[in-house]
């Protein structure tokens, strides 16, 4: 029995639609469910929103762990590249037509002059990924002597997949059958095919273009013109036996999570409620995508890198999971707890003080950095103002306090005081959060936090 590898590109045929409204969960869930239904590759859409984008595919691609994970390349190779870091199985797709209207329309390019950006980007993208394939798109519409010359030079130039695509959907099977075969004649790497389903032909062309030698199929859950995952394993079911043929398609798999997808696309509709801004009021909820928080995160001052808005997100659906709305001072507890946490340039060793309402508070801190010890001294209208002003002491730095907020977390006597801070450092905010039974020692954590963030990003720059 020969293995099929069966390639599922719905997720770039959303993409494709604009369907920006999805949340970042519900394209999460949609590559879990291609995933355990067998596909043996999940093609994602190429990156348009490059910061949203990056945390949303390296999500997917580290949470599907058997199947390949492939991104069609622009220009900037390097951007799709770095979305698929920490793919187990990555690959990138460079896409390009090889009939002479669509050469000439899209590119402005002669036949000579398309081998070459092939065999270009090609090549640097085989320098940035170890497997990548060579989509030919509109195939069908092509040169037969062309085609082959296009295949074999992207092969050369280190494809390790070709694809050859009917987007036109105008080739009857046997005709499918001839083209397959001869393009296989004449490479050494796995053939996949992408059908078109126009006239109703996908399921056919696309069995007669196994039979020819080829090694996988491209199916997707939507699209009107195209080869849907449904009717091909239906079909596989019956006929693979016979055509000696196996795969890894579990078919329960399939349909349920067809249907559950179809109706959510069909009820779906878009809508922008996940947040609202009121004044200098924020309310997120289990309906917000990474978008909206970082707007979020924006409108309470913040510039986050991808990589912290990714850890905040995550931390925040962790939470509308018990509470039904977030506001400021959540999002804000979040930030400082999630996002940028960083080696500790100063650690607390120790800290005195006192508290009167007759004399204002002293207090000493003593902090650590680099094995130094550091002592400073404050006084204060309070404990907390006079050990801020300690630590100034000790850094030899005024930092511009933005916001200070405690609370207790637990009941009781014995209850643990959290404290967050905001720090203003040329203009940007740097937060913190420190948890103790004390709250002027949360107090001093929290500052702390906040100020070794300031330091880890100065020594960057």
């Amino acid at each position: 029995m020969r293995k099929v590898t069966v390639v599922d590109y719905t997720l770039r045929k959303l993409g494709e639609g604009g369907s920006s409204n999805l949340l970042f969960r519900e394209k999460l869930a949609i590559a879990m469910g291609i995933n355990r239904y067998g596909a043996d590759v999940i093609e994602l859409p190429a990156v348009k929103n490059p910061k949203e984008d990056r945390i949303i595919f390296r999500t997917i691609a580290q949470s599907v762990g058997t199947s390949v994970i492939s991104i069609p390349v622009s220009d900037d190779l390097n951007l799709a590249a770095d979305c698929l870091k920490g793919a187990g199985h990555p690959r990138l797709i460079v896409s390009l037509p090889v009939s002479t209207v669509q050469m000439e329309y899209q590119y402005r390019l002669k036949a000579p002059k398309m081998i070459e950006k092939i065999q270009s980007m090609v090549t640097e993208a085989r320098a940035l990924c170890e497997d990548v394939e060579f989509e030919a798109l509109d195939a069908t519409r092509c040169e037969l002597a062309f085609l082959i010359q296009a295949c074999t030079a992207a092969q050369d130039s280190g494809a390790t997949v070709i694809s050859i695509c009917d987007d036109a959907g105008i080739m009857l099977p046997d005709q499918f059958a001839n083209l397959v075969a001869a393009v296989k004649s004449k490479i050494n790497v796995p053939l996949c095919v992408k059908v078109s389903d126009k006239i109703g032909l996908g399921v056919a062309d696309s069995f007669s273009a196994l039979i020819a030698g080829a090694n996988g199929v491209k199916a997707s859950v939507i699209g009107e013109d195209a080869l849907k995952i449904d009717s091909f394993s239906k079909a596989f079911e019956v006929k693979a036996h016979e055509c000696g043929l196996a795969s890894n398609l579990r078919l329960t798999e399939i349909h349920s999570d067809i249907e559950t997808l179809l109706r959510k696309m069909q009820s779906k509709e878009s809508k922008d409620e996940g947040i609202r801004i009121e004044g200098s009021a924020v309310f997120l909820d289990s309906e917000s995508t990474i978008q909206q928080v970082g707007k979020a995160v924006k409108a309470l001052g913040y510039d986050l890198s991808d990589e912290d808005l990714g850890k905040v997100y995550e931390a925040l659906m962790r939470l509308c999971e018990r509470k039904s709305s977030i506001g400021n001072k959540e999002l804000d507890a979040i930030i400082a707890s999630s996002a940028m946490q960083v080696p500790a340039t100063y650690k607390l060793k120790s800290y005195i003080g006192t508290m009167s309402n007759k004399v204002n508070s002293v207090t000493n801190v003593v902090l650590e950095r680099e094995g130094e010890l550091i002592n400073g001294t404050g006084v204060g209208g309070g404990p907390i103002d006079s050990a801020f002003m300690a630590i100034e002491q000790c850094i030899g730095h005024h930092y511009e306090l933005d916001d200070f907020q405690i609370q207790a977390v637990t009941e009781g006597k014995e209850s643990l005081g959290s404290a967050l801070v905001r720090l203003r450092s040329n203009g940007k905010l740097y937060s913190g959060n420190g948890l103790s039974s004390d709250i002027c020692g949360a107090s001093i954590r929290a500052y702390i936090n906040a100020l070794n963030k300031i330091a880890y990003e100065e020594s960057q720059r």
